[in-house]
Formats: structure tokens, sequence, C-alpha cells
């Protein structure tokens, strides 16, 4: 399965998946468990805030996990620049994206060493 394959990409791609879920599972939890109507209008808020971060990531994944099969060092690339962008649009949570981002970069760089070496 990593046969001429950047295992770092790989690595980038599950813990994009694992912040996906959990930021779903943790918005999604926080809007059952209101008990007043305000703080169901604030959770509803923060939901809507943190919405389009979490589409972005969606992209990334997609797209990392399409150049990860494909061997396409520019769509690997394209999935770190969307990793970078998900976390300055929610820059709160952006430390749980880091790890991503720079594993993509690298995995990007291998990918590329080794699409050259064919």
């Amino acid at each position: 399965m990593f046969e001429n394959r950047s295992k770092l990409t790989a690595i980038s791609i599950l813990l994009g998946i694992a912040y996906a879920i959990y930021a779903i599972s943790y918005f999604t939890s926080a809007n059952a468990s209101s008990t007043s109507d305000a703080e169901a209008i604030g959770t509803g808020i923060a939901t809507l805030l943190v919405a389009p971060s979490i589409f972005i990531l969606f992209v990334g994944i997609i797209l990392g996990l399409i150049g990860f099969f494909n061997r396409s060092a520019g769509l690997q690339l394209t999935a770190a620049i969307l990793y970078s962008a998900a976390a300055l649009m929610f820059i709160l949570y952006a430390i749980f994206l880091i790890p991503s981002i720079v594993l993509g970069f690298i995995g990007w760089n291998q990918q590329k060493k080794i699409n050259a070496a064919k």
C-alpha cells in the first residue's frame, strides 16, 4: 500500500480525520446538551463559527486522500495548504492541526522526490 507513497502524508491525513471527528463530536454534543435557550443560541453561534474551518478541513482530507492514492504531489500540497487555511480560520484550535500541517508539507516534499526518482 505504501509503495512509492509518502508515509508521512498518510499520517497527516489520519491526524486530520481524527481532529475532524473530535471537532464534530465536540460541537454536536455541546449543541445537544444545552439546557437553556440562551445556551443553545450560544452553542449554535459557536458551531457556525467553526463550520467553515471544518468544511475546509474536509476538503483538505479528501484532496489528501486522492493525492495519496494517485501519488500526486500537487494534491498533497493543496491538502497541506488547506489544513493551514483551516487552522487560520479557527485559530483557537490551530494547535490540533499543526502536526497535520507539518507532516503534510514534509510528506509533499517526500512524494515530490519519490516521483522525480521514478
